[in-house]
């Protein structure tokens, strides 16, 4: 692991469940955003979980002991009751109590350290016309965006070169495998954006997609290979494991097992891992495995995320073998919701930004340094079970990169939220092509 450097139905039906379909992803993600906002700009709700002089610690991914499966949790789940967080914690086999830090490879270069290099030769590695499977969340051009700078830029190593994009080298590393991303909308981003890298070799005939579910399929049928998308915004189970429904008032999850999420990824041969953002929407709820009354505990976002990593390790710690199957995690995305952050006096957000920022080592408040390194310390203890993807500071300098008000959810945004893009603009999410395509090269030089 890199070390971290901080710097389908009858025809007549069928059209109107799609349309339903297409209105929750945009209500919910709609909503998601705002929330992410709100919550940015309260940090009360981050760090504050209590201290407690000693803690019980919970064996995770495990329900022999249970007199009945524990209830799947959905959208209708809700607790009986909630208290404060008895500050159980999550025992897992690759804890640093007992096996202290790993040691680590020196990499050759640092290749998540360099620069933004504009390049409108070699980029961008695919056309967003020319995607098939282009989402109109990340369309930014087709929606109105007539500056396509952000489509140039190259990713270049302070004291190497990033391994050159090759589609039928990639190909070749994927054949007869599957390639699973799991995670959140920012993974399904990057999700998408391999899959627009990827398919242009592939004759339509041979290729198929899947309909958006929980897991969402693109089959290659030349290489007897697929490249997946799971929806598990928190890898552990949560009542927000509907990939359309999930505009809920109560975030609830089972913070000690993620074995519903791995019973569909545990056979993948390539995992590729997420998350953060979801994490820092407000408190959250614990429900955990062996709670037989629908007693939950609550907790904050950065603590309950320390507790879901951990039971996450945990199965990777057991289940993984680093030499049958490969998994990387993705550290977290930033966001550029306020530009007075990188232009001093400013009151606006990524609206209308053409290029990214030249300070070397920005770093905004949209990227949680107390959540980098509690990361870090438990992935730190995987051994060589997780390589690590750090794309956060070179994604912090995009502020260039964002969808802002160029975009569509169920419909184009209307001329008054056109007009008012403090309010509108999704400067979470990143146009395509753009910064994604440039952590899948990322991905691709370590493969």
């Amino acid at each position: 692991m890199h070390r971290w450097k901080w710097s389908k139905k009858k025809p007549p039906i069928f059209p109107l469940i799609v349309l339903i379909l297409l209105f929750f992803i945009a209500f919910s993600t709609l909503h998601s955003e705002h929330t992410i906002q709100r919550i940015h700009e309260n940090q009360d709700h981050v760090h504050n979980h209590q201290e407690v002089s000693s803690a019980t610690f919970v064996k995770p991914n495990f329900s022999g002991h249970l007199k009945q499966a524990p209830e799947v949790l959905d959208r209708f789940s809700r607790c009986n009751s909630t208290v404060g967080y008895s500050g159980r914690k999550i025992a897992w086999l690759g804890d640093s109590r007992q096996s202290g830090r790993r040691r680590v490879r020196p990499e050759k270069c640092d290749v998540f350290s360099g620069k933004w290099v504009f390049d409108n030769v070699s980029h961008p590695l695919y056309n967003e016309s020319d995607c098939p499977y282009m989402s109109d969340q990340l369309a930014c051009h087709k929606h109105g965006r007539s500056d396509l700078g952000y489509q140039y830029w190259r990713w270049q190593p302070h004291n190497c070169n990033l391994k050159r994009w090759n589609v039928k080298e990639m190909w070749e590393k994927l054949r007869g495998k599957r390639l699973m991303f799991v995670g959140d909308s920012l993974n399904r981003g990057q999700w998408i954006s391999m899959v627009c890298l990827l398919q242009s070799v592939i004759p339509a005939d041979k290729r198929s997609m899947s309909p958006n579910a929980h897991l969402t399929i693109f089959r290659a049928e030349e290489y007897n290979a697929t490249v997946e998308f799971l929806w598990a915004p928190l890898l552990v189970e949560s009542n927000s494991d509907d990939p359309v429904n999930h505009r809920l008032d109560e975030r609830i999850i089972r913070p000690d097992t993620v074995l519903r999420h791995a019973s569909l990824w545990e056979n993948a041969d390539i995992l590729v891992f997420n998350t953060y953002l979801w994490w820092r929407q407000g408190p959250v709820k614990l429900l955990w495995t062996a709670e037989e009354n629908g007693a939950c505990e609550e907790l904050d976002g950065h603590g309950a995320m320390e507790l879901a990593i951990g039971a996450w390790a945990d199965w990777l710690s057991s289940k993984v073998d680093p030499f049958k199957k490969r998994v990387f995690f993705v550290t977290m995305s930033p966001t550029h919701l306020w530009s007075r952050e990188w232009k001093p006096g400013s009151e606006g957000n990524c609206y209308g930004e053409k290029d990214p920022i030249n300070i070397e080592g920005y770093w905004g408040s949209g990227s949680d340094l107390p959540t980098m390194s509690t990361v870090e310390k438990i992935l730190s203890n995987l051994s060589s079970k997780v390589s690590v993807i750090n794309i956060t500071q070179l994604s912090e300098y995009r502020k260039d990169g964002h969808p802002s008000i160029f975009r569509k959810f169920w419909e184009p945004l209307r001329p008054e939220q056109l007009s008012n893009p403090p309010s509108y603009s999704d400067c979470i999410h990143w146009c395509l092509p753009g910064v994604p395509d440039v952590w899948n090269e990322l991905l691709f030089h370590f493969l």
